[in-house]
């Protein structure tokens, strides 16, 4: 079965059911008679979707032994692109935005994974422009494990071009850079705002730089110089996370 088709993990698949149960042709769960389980069946016949009781080892063949939570949505589609003229309504809809913009990240397995934890950090959507970076191929739905199904991902012409647009929707952008004098610590990422990263060896690039409202880095002690792009999207994706927690204004 080919993975563009499969989503799987409770978080995953019950975002997929609130959202676009549409996009669900089937359900498989390990037994529905267990909790969260039976609650995400109870969802998906509620919606129409056929819920079939399949055994565990089945669902870890099908999904090449991923941590499948012991749930498995079988799509109608495999996961599609939005494009930005997706992005007014993204935004109209988060009352506080947090998005991921990638700057040409081109391994498929790491825009996976930048797909997950947005989506485990409730992040609004993931933003990357339409070439020369990594699209939702095959190697990054399955990466995302689910995610690439819940998290709005954005392929946009000119990257540049929206960035202003997000300026002027209110957003602040913060761009990840190691040589940055300022710390993701020391930032308030409360507000609406961007979290920018760069693409693999080469970082984000010159126009993208001069458009962020400040430069952050991620303070190192150990011996390695750097982070994984994923690695750190989910360190500041969820230091994002940790602020909205702490501030007033509750959660994003």
């Amino acid at each position: 079965m080919n993975s563009r088709h499969l989503a799987y993990g409770l978080h995953s698949v019950r975002a997929l059911l609130e959202r676009e149960p549409a996009a669900v042709a089937r359900l498989l769960v390990t037994d529905r008679d267990r909790g969260t389980l039976s609650e995400l069946a109870t969802l998906a016949t509620r919606h129409g979707v056929p819920v079939e009781l399949r055994s565990a080892a089945t669902l870890d063949r099908l999904t090449a032994h991923a941590t499948h939570q012991g749930v498995l949505a079988l799509l109608a589609a495999p996961p599609q692109a939005l494009d930005e003229n997706a992005l007014e309504g993204i935004l109209e809809q988060a009352e506080r935005p947090l998005l991921l913009v990638l700057d040409e990240v081109q391994d498929p397995r790491n825009l996976g994974a930048c797909l997950r934890s947005a989506d485990a950090a409730g992040a609004h959507a993931v933003i990357a422009p339409r070439r020369n970076a990594a699209g939702l191929t095959a190697a990054a739905i399955k990466t995302a494990a689910g995610a690439a199904s819940t998290v709005p991902f954005v392929q946009v012409g000119n990257l540049a071009r929206t960035l202003r647009f997000l300026k002027g929707a209110g957003l602040a952008l913060y761009g990840a850079d190691a040589r940055a004098d300022t710390t993701l610590y020391d930032t308030d990422l409360a507000p609406p705002c961007a979290l920018l990263l760069g693409g693999e060896g080469q970082g984000l690039r010159r126009l993208t730089r001069e458009l962020c409202d400040g430069l952050i880095t991620i303070p190192m002690t150990g011996a390695v110089g750097s982070l994984n792009v994923s690695v750190a999207a989910a360190v500041c994706l969820f230091e994002a996370v940790r602020q909205r927690r702490s501030c007033p204004g509750g959660p994003a």
